[in-house]
Parts: structure tokens; sequence; C-alpha cells
């Protein structure tokens, strides 16, 4: 059975604390996209990090890890989630997953805002050859921070598809004015589909 895990990003320390605000698995388009997986027989799950403004390795490992990572498995990542993704599968070399979308990934580019969160890793080149597709989706207008992850990830790795966007920023709700994300919910159902 194909399932996903949709994670979320790094917030700010201000906007984890706020109550006014939902979780981060809770913002932006997450909780759409995993309605709109339910709904093509995919179960989809959204794991909270604990404490995602301050990321710990071993925390974040800790809750993906509760959910059935397998051939399978399509991986999305957001911003320092996408970045997770990056590292996790270079740290795991025999990982074999379905399809894999990085929305804005971000990998700490300039190490002073992850207290070496993205330490310790050479991003393993062949990721895709151990996917059903490798897909990263970038805005024209994201932070700078981002477009030197995107830079990196593009010189770093093979066979992978980018689709830029414009003018979606860092793919959150106050960028894009909605929180649904309908060219995310068909990237991700492709591979599905095709069964």
């Amino acid at each position: 059975m194909t399932n996903a895990i949709i994670l979320h990003g790094k917030p700010s320390k201000e906007e984890y604390f706020d109550p006014s605000l939902p979780n981060e698995s809770n913002r932006n388009w997450l909780p759409w996209l995993q309605k709109q997986l339910i709904l093509r027989n995919i179960k989809a799950d959204t794991p909270e990090v604990p404490s995602a403004f301050d990321p710990k390795w071993d925390v974040w490992c800790k809750e993906v890890e509760r959910y059935q990572i397998g051939p399978e498995t399509i991986l999305i990542g957001h911003s320092c989630g996408g970045g997770f993704w990056i590292k996790y599968l270079s740290l795991h070399p025999k990982l074999r997953v379905g399809k894999v979308i990085l929305v804005a990934p971000w990998i700490d580019p300039d190490g002073d805002e992850t207290n070496g969160f993205f330490d310790n890793f050479t991003i393993d080149n062949k990721i895709a050859e151990r996917t059903k597709g490798l897909v990263i989706f970038h805005s024209d207008n994201d932070m700078g921070n981002v477009h030197k992850s995107v830079a990196i990830l593009k010189e770093s790795l093979e066979n992978v598809q980018y689709r830029e966007f414009h003018k979606y920023g860092h793919f959150c709700y106050e960028d894009m004015g909605t929180d649904e994300f309908p060219e995310l919910a068909e990237e991700a159902a492709r591979v599905v589909d095709r069964k």
C-alpha cells in the first residue's frame, strides 16, 4: 500500500509558541495535501516534530521513523523538512522509497541557523536512483538562503526534476494566498495514478 509522509519545516521560536497559530503539521498546505492524498487511497501522515524551532537530528529521525518508510512511501518535505529528507536519504544509502518531493528545500547553507543539524553528511548525488522520482519545487521569489540551498542541490544531485514557480514565495499561506496546492497533489499522486 502506498503511503506518504509530509514533513513540515523549521518555524521560528516565536511562531512555534504563538497560541494563535496552528502547529507546523497543520499549517499552510500540509493538511489540505494530506486530505487530497487520503482521497486517492494513500495513507498520509504529517508528523509534528517537537521543538522544531531548535532542530535536533535524533528527534526528527524519531518522529519520521514512527511511520513505514519503504519502496511505496512518498516523501514530501517543506523547507527544513525537505533538507531533512536529503540528509536522511544520504545517510541511508540502502533505503529505497517512492517519489520524493522537496518544496523550497533548505539545508542551512550558511550553517548559522540550526546548530549543526545539517553537519556530518555529504549529499549522496545518486539519491534519485533509489526513488520513483525526485522533484524539487522552487519559487523565483523565495528567500536567498533557499535559493542558495536549491543551487547546492542542483549542483550535487543527479537525475532530479526541477519545477520553478512564479511568485509562490516560500510556499506558505502568506505567500500563496491559499492553503491549497494542486500542483503538489498532482505530482505526489502521479506515480500512484500510473499503476
